[in-house]
Protein backbone atom coordinates (compact mmCIF):
# COMPACT_ATOMS: atom_id res chain seq x y z
CA UNK A 1 0.00 0.00 0.00
CA UNK A 2 2.67 2.29 1.04
CA UNK A 3 4.75 1.32 -2.25
CA UNK A 4 1.24 2.69 -4.43
CA UNK A 5 1.14 5.56 -2.18
CA UNK A 6 4.71 6.39 -3.67
CA UNK A 7 3.31 6.07 -6.61
CA UNK A 8 0.88 8.58 -6.69
CA UNK A 9 2.94 11.01 -4.96
CA UNK A 10 5.59 10.96 -8.06
CA UNK A 11 2.59 11.16 -10.47
CA UNK A 12 0.99 14.05 -8.79
CA UNK A 13 4.44 16.21 -8.43
CA UNK A 14 5.49 15.19 -11.86
CA UNK A 15 1.83 16.69 -13.21
CA UNK A 16 2.47 19.82 -11.55
CA UNK A 17 5.72 20.05 -13.58
CA UNK A 18 4.40 19.68 -16.43
CA UNK A 19 1.63 22.34 -16.13
CA UNK A 20 4.08 24.42 -14.28
CA UNK A 21 6.36 24.50 -17.15
CA UNK A 22 3.33 25.44 -19.37
CA UNK A 23 1.92 28.20 -17.62
CA UNK A 24 5.56 29.36 -17.34
CA UNK A 25 5.93 29.99 -21.06
CA UNK A 26 2.44 31.54 -21.32
CA UNK A 27 2.79 31.38 -25.57
CA UNK A 28 1.54 28.93 -28.32
CA UNK A 29 4.30 26.48 -29.55
CA UNK A 30 3.61 28.48 -33.05
CA UNK A 31 4.85 31.93 -31.52
CA UNK A 32 7.82 30.26 -29.95
CA UNK A 33 9.20 28.97 -33.14
CA UNK A 34 8.48 32.31 -34.70
CA UNK A 35 10.65 34.71 -32.31
CA UNK A 36 13.66 31.74 -32.50
CA UNK A 37 13.46 32.17 -36.40
CA UNK A 38 13.31 35.90 -35.89
CA UNK A 39 16.56 35.64 -33.73
CA UNK A 40 18.07 33.08 -36.36
CA UNK A 41 17.55 35.78 -38.87
CA UNK A 42 18.71 38.81 -36.83
CA UNK A 43 22.19 40.81 -38.80
CA UNK A 44 24.92 42.29 -36.45
CA UNK A 45 27.54 44.67 -38.01
CA UNK A 46 29.79 46.93 -36.90
CA UNK A 47 29.96 50.42 -38.76
CA UNK A 48 32.57 52.98 -39.08
CA UNK A 49 32.40 54.57 -35.71
CA UNK A 50 33.05 51.36 -33.77
CA UNK A 51 29.50 50.79 -33.24
CA UNK A 52 27.52 47.41 -32.61
CA UNK A 53 24.05 47.58 -34.60
CA UNK A 54 21.43 44.50 -34.48
CA UNK A 55 18.51 44.24 -36.14
CA UNK A 56 15.89 41.88 -36.37
CA UNK A 57 16.13 41.08 -40.15
CA UNK A 58 17.86 42.74 -43.07
CA UNK A 59 16.74 46.45 -43.09
CA UNK A 60 13.72 46.81 -46.15
CA UNK A 61 13.26 50.50 -45.21
CA UNK A 62 16.64 52.20 -46.55
CA UNK A 63 17.12 56.19 -45.70
CA UNK A 64 20.88 57.31 -47.25
CA UNK A 65 22.42 60.87 -46.66
CA UNK A 66 24.67 61.02 -49.10
CA UNK A 67 25.30 60.22 -52.69
CA UNK A 68 27.77 57.44 -52.38
CA UNK A 69 25.71 55.07 -49.56
CA UNK A 70 22.75 55.68 -52.24
CA UNK A 71 24.74 54.53 -55.31
CA UNK A 72 26.04 51.27 -53.02
CA UNK A 73 22.59 50.26 -51.96
CA UNK A 74 21.09 50.60 -55.64
CA UNK A 75 24.16 48.66 -56.78
CA UNK A 76 23.68 46.19 -54.60
CA UNK A 77 20.13 45.28 -55.76
CA UNK A 78 18.49 47.67 -52.93
CA UNK A 79 16.02 50.20 -52.85
CA UNK A 80 15.86 53.61 -51.32
CA UNK A 81 12.67 54.92 -49.48
CA UNK A 82 14.29 58.28 -49.04
CA UNK A 83 17.76 60.02 -50.84
CA UNK A 84 19.94 62.91 -50.11
CA UNK A 85 18.55 66.35 -51.07
CA UNK A 86 19.90 67.18 -54.25
CA UNK A 87 19.72 70.57 -56.35
CA UNK A 88 20.77 69.17 -59.45
CA UNK A 89 20.25 65.83 -61.81
CA UNK A 90 20.28 62.39 -59.75
CA UNK A 91 22.81 59.55 -60.97
CA UNK A 92 20.33 57.15 -60.32
CA UNK A 93 17.23 57.68 -62.08
CA UNK A 94 14.60 55.11 -60.29
CA UNK A 95 15.57 57.78 -57.48
CA UNK A 96 14.68 60.72 -58.50
CA UNK A 97 11.22 60.93 -57.72
CA UNK A 98 12.04 59.69 -54.01
CA UNK A 99 11.09 62.19 -51.21
CA UNK A 100 14.43 64.15 -50.19
CA UNK A 101 15.44 64.08 -46.17
CA UNK A 102 18.30 66.72 -46.18
CA UNK A 103 22.03 65.63 -45.87
CA UNK A 104 24.81 64.62 -43.61
CA UNK A 105 25.15 68.22 -42.82
CA UNK A 106 21.45 68.49 -41.88
CA UNK A 107 18.56 66.00 -41.56
CA UNK A 108 15.12 66.61 -42.27
CA UNK A 109 13.70 64.52 -39.24
CA UNK A 110 10.34 65.26 -39.47
CA UNK A 111 10.42 63.29 -43.66
CA UNK A 112 12.58 60.72 -42.37
CA UNK A 113 9.79 60.16 -39.18
CA UNK A 114 7.44 60.42 -41.70
CA UNK A 115 9.33 57.26 -43.89
CA UNK A 116 9.89 55.26 -40.76
CA UNK A 117 12.83 53.72 -41.91
CA UNK A 118 14.48 50.52 -40.89
CA UNK A 119 17.80 52.15 -40.94
CA UNK A 120 19.47 55.56 -42.00
CA UNK A 121 22.98 55.67 -43.50
CA UNK A 122 24.72 58.51 -42.30
CA UNK A 123 28.37 59.84 -42.35
CA UNK A 124 31.21 59.16 -39.73
CA UNK A 125 31.78 61.54 -37.63
CA UNK A 126 29.52 64.15 -38.87
CA UNK A 127 26.44 62.31 -38.34
CA UNK A 128 27.19 61.28 -34.52
CA UNK A 129 25.06 63.80 -33.03
CA UNK A 130 22.22 62.65 -35.03
CA UNK A 131 21.79 59.48 -33.19
CA UNK A 132 20.06 59.74 -30.41
CA UNK A 133 16.80 61.68 -32.47
CA UNK A 134 16.97 58.79 -35.01
CA UNK A 135 16.69 56.46 -32.52
CA UNK A 136 14.00 58.34 -30.77
CA UNK A 137 11.58 58.00 -33.86
CA UNK A 138 12.32 54.50 -34.27
CA UNK A 139 14.85 53.54 -36.76
CA UNK A 140 18.49 52.58 -36.33
CA UNK A 141 21.28 54.85 -38.42
CA UNK A 142 24.43 53.29 -39.61
CA UNK A 143 27.78 55.49 -39.27
CA UNK A 144 30.27 54.94 -43.15
CA UNK A 145 32.66 57.53 -43.80
CA UNK A 146 35.02 57.46 -47.39
CA UNK A 147 38.46 58.80 -47.42
CA UNK A 148 39.91 56.52 -50.13
CA UNK A 149 39.08 53.61 -52.10
CA UNK A 150 39.43 51.38 -49.38
CA UNK A 151 36.50 52.89 -47.44
CA UNK A 152 34.51 52.54 -50.17
CA UNK A 153 35.10 48.81 -50.74
CA UNK A 154 34.96 48.41 -46.87
CA UNK A 155 31.12 50.24 -47.05
CA UNK A 156 30.26 47.97 -50.13
CA UNK A 157 31.38 45.02 -47.91
CA UNK A 158 29.59 46.49 -44.82
CA UNK A 159 26.03 47.40 -46.72
CA UNK A 160 26.22 44.02 -48.22
CA UNK A 161 26.13 42.09 -44.78
CA UNK A 162 23.16 44.37 -43.78
CA UNK A 163 21.45 43.97 -47.07
CA UNK A 164 22.61 40.15 -47.13
CA UNK A 165 23.89 40.94 -50.46
CA UNK A 166 27.30 39.60 -49.73
CA UNK A 167 27.74 37.96 -52.92
CA UNK A 168 27.52 41.07 -54.98
CA UNK A 169 29.03 43.18 -52.56
CA UNK A 170 32.27 41.06 -53.66
CA UNK A 171 31.48 41.18 -57.26
CA UNK A 172 31.52 45.22 -56.73
CA UNK A 173 34.72 44.79 -55.03
CA UNK A 174 36.60 42.79 -57.11
CA UNK A 175 35.78 45.30 -60.31
CA UNK A 176 37.49 48.03 -58.16
CA UNK A 177 40.32 45.59 -57.38
CA UNK A 178 40.20 45.00 -61.15
CA UNK A 179 40.80 48.16 -62.63
CA UNK A 180 43.22 48.99 -59.91
CA UNK A 181 45.13 46.21 -61.12
CA UNK A 182 45.15 47.33 -65.13
CA UNK A 183 46.14 51.10 -64.13
CA UNK A 184 49.30 49.56 -62.08
CA UNK A 185 50.05 47.57 -64.80
CA UNK A 186 49.40 49.95 -67.24
CA UNK A 187 51.45 52.74 -65.59
CA UNK A 188 54.74 54.46 -66.89
CA UNK A 189 57.14 57.04 -67.27
CA UNK A 190 56.69 60.09 -64.69
CA UNK A 191 54.21 61.07 -63.13
CA UNK A 192 52.01 64.20 -63.95
CA UNK A 193 52.32 66.77 -61.27
CA UNK A 194 48.72 67.54 -60.06
CA UNK A 195 46.69 70.50 -58.02
CA UNK A 196 43.68 69.34 -56.99
CA UNK A 197 41.14 72.18 -56.32
CA UNK A 198 37.66 71.95 -54.20
CA UNK A 199 35.97 74.96 -53.41
CA UNK A 200 32.71 77.06 -54.21
CA UNK A 201 32.69 80.44 -55.43
CA UNK A 202 34.89 82.17 -53.15
CA UNK A 203 36.52 79.30 -51.22
CA UNK A 204 39.07 77.13 -53.08
CA UNK A 205 41.10 74.25 -51.04
CA UNK A 206 43.75 71.56 -51.83
CA UNK A 207 42.57 68.50 -51.81
CA UNK A 208 45.41 66.25 -49.36
CA UNK A 209 46.41 62.92 -50.06
CA UNK A 210 43.51 61.25 -47.37
CA UNK A 211 40.47 62.69 -49.11
CA UNK A 212 38.98 60.25 -51.30
CA UNK A 213 39.82 62.39 -54.67
CA UNK A 214 43.39 62.55 -53.55
CA UNK A 215 43.50 58.67 -53.00
CA UNK A 216 41.73 58.27 -56.57
CA UNK A 217 45.10 60.88 -57.74
CA UNK A 218 47.47 58.25 -56.53
CA UNK A 219 46.06 55.44 -57.44
CA UNK A 220 45.63 56.41 -61.13
CA UNK A 221 48.96 57.33 -61.57
CA UNK A 222 49.29 60.79 -60.67
CA UNK A 223 51.54 63.52 -58.34
CA UNK A 224 49.52 65.53 -55.70
CA UNK A 225 51.49 68.51 -55.51
CA UNK A 226 49.53 69.43 -52.09
CA UNK A 227 50.43 66.17 -50.29
CA UNK A 228 52.50 67.82 -47.68
CA UNK A 229 50.78 70.84 -47.19
CA UNK A 230 49.67 71.41 -43.42
CA UNK A 231 45.66 70.31 -43.55
CA UNK A 232 42.78 72.48 -42.07
CA UNK A 233 41.65 71.84 -38.78
CA UNK A 234 37.97 71.85 -39.68
CA UNK A 235 38.41 69.86 -42.75
CA UNK A 236 41.47 67.48 -42.14
CA UNK A 237 41.40 66.04 -46.14
CA UNK A 238 42.42 69.85 -47.57
CA UNK A 239 45.27 72.48 -46.88
CA UNK A 240 44.72 76.17 -47.84
CA UNK A 241 46.23 76.80 -51.47
CA UNK A 242 49.50 78.28 -51.24
CA UNK A 243 50.20 80.79 -54.26
CA UNK A 244 54.52 80.28 -53.35
CA UNK A 245 54.60 76.42 -53.33
CA UNK A 246 52.37 75.96 -56.17
CA UNK A 247 54.35 77.84 -58.58
CA UNK A 248 57.72 76.22 -57.15
CA UNK A 249 55.41 72.87 -58.35
CA UNK A 250 54.55 74.12 -61.36
CA UNK A 251 51.64 71.44 -61.65
CA UNK A 252 50.73 70.24 -65.22
CA UNK A 253 47.25 69.65 -64.54
CA UNK A 254 44.61 71.93 -62.33
CA UNK A 255 41.17 69.88 -61.99
CA UNK A 256 38.47 71.35 -60.20
CA UNK A 257 35.78 69.56 -57.94
CA UNK A 258 32.73 71.07 -56.02
CA UNK A 259 29.21 69.88 -54.94
CA UNK A 260 27.30 72.39 -56.68
CA UNK A 261 27.69 73.95 -59.86
CA UNK A 262 30.69 73.52 -61.26
CA UNK A 263 31.02 75.96 -64.13
CA UNK A 264 30.95 79.13 -61.66
CA UNK A 265 33.49 77.58 -59.56
CA UNK A 266 35.76 76.79 -62.69
CA UNK A 267 34.44 80.68 -64.03
CA UNK A 268 35.42 82.14 -60.48
CA UNK A 269 38.80 79.81 -60.20
CA UNK A 270 39.79 81.23 -63.31
CA UNK A 271 39.38 85.30 -62.49
CA UNK A 272 41.20 84.31 -59.10
CA UNK A 273 44.09 82.66 -61.17
CA UNK A 274 43.75 86.00 -63.78
CA UNK A 275 44.67 88.16 -60.92
CA UNK A 276 47.89 87.04 -60.34
CA UNK A 277 49.70 86.69 -63.07
CA UNK A 278 52.30 84.33 -61.56
CA UNK A 279 49.55 81.55 -62.50
CA UNK A 280 50.19 82.33 -66.49
CA UNK A 281 53.57 80.08 -66.05
CA UNK A 282 52.09 77.14 -64.66
CA UNK A 283 52.26 74.61 -67.56
CA UNK A 284 48.77 73.36 -66.49
CA UNK A 285 47.79 76.87 -67.73
CA UNK A 286 49.67 77.70 -70.84
CA UNK A 287 48.58 74.36 -71.98
CA UNK A 288 44.84 75.02 -71.18
CA UNK A 289 44.98 71.90 -69.03
CA UNK A 290 42.52 73.22 -66.45
CA UNK A 291 39.70 70.87 -65.79
CA UNK A 292 36.19 70.71 -63.95
CA UNK A 293 35.54 67.30 -62.67
CA UNK A 294 32.32 66.09 -62.48
CA UNK A 295 30.95 66.45 -59.35
CA UNK A 296 29.10 63.11 -59.36
CA UNK A 297 32.47 61.17 -59.11
CA UNK A 298 34.44 64.03 -57.51
CA UNK A 299 32.65 66.10 -55.48
CA UNK A 300 31.05 63.65 -53.45
CA UNK A 301 31.65 60.03 -52.49
CA UNK A 302 30.84 58.16 -56.54
CA UNK A 303 30.06 54.68 -54.45
CA UNK A 304 30.97 51.76 -56.77
CA UNK A 305 31.18 54.60 -59.70
CA UNK A 306 34.64 54.86 -57.87
CA UNK A 307 35.28 52.50 -61.09
CA UNK A 308 34.46 55.41 -63.43
CA UNK A 309 36.59 58.30 -61.41
CA UNK A 310 39.42 56.11 -61.70
CA UNK A 311 38.57 55.57 -65.63
CA UNK A 312 38.43 59.42 -66.21
CA UNK A 313 41.62 60.49 -63.79
CA UNK A 314 43.92 57.95 -65.37
CA UNK A 315 42.59 58.96 -68.97
CA UNK A 316 43.52 63.21 -67.94
CA UNK A 317 47.07 62.07 -66.93
CA UNK A 318 47.87 60.38 -69.83
CA UNK A 319 46.95 63.30 -71.84
CA UNK A 320 49.01 65.51 -70.19
CA UNK A 321 52.36 63.09 -70.61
Amino acid sequence: MKKYAVIGLTVLLLAAAGCGQTVTSNQPASQGAETQANQAGAITIRDFADRTITFPSSPKKIVALANGEMDIVYALGGELVGRPTATGPVAIQSAEKLPQVGSTHGIDLEKVALLGPDVVLGNQPMNMKDIASVEGIGSKMVLTSANSIEDVKKQISLFGQLMQKETKAQELNQAIDAKLKDIQSAASGAKPRVLMVYGAPGTYMAALNNSLSGDILVASGGENIAADYPKLENYPQYAQLNTENIMKSNPQLIVLMSHGNSDKVKEGFLKEMQQNAAWSSLDAVKNNHVEVLPNDLFGTNPGSRVVEALDLMTKLLQSVK
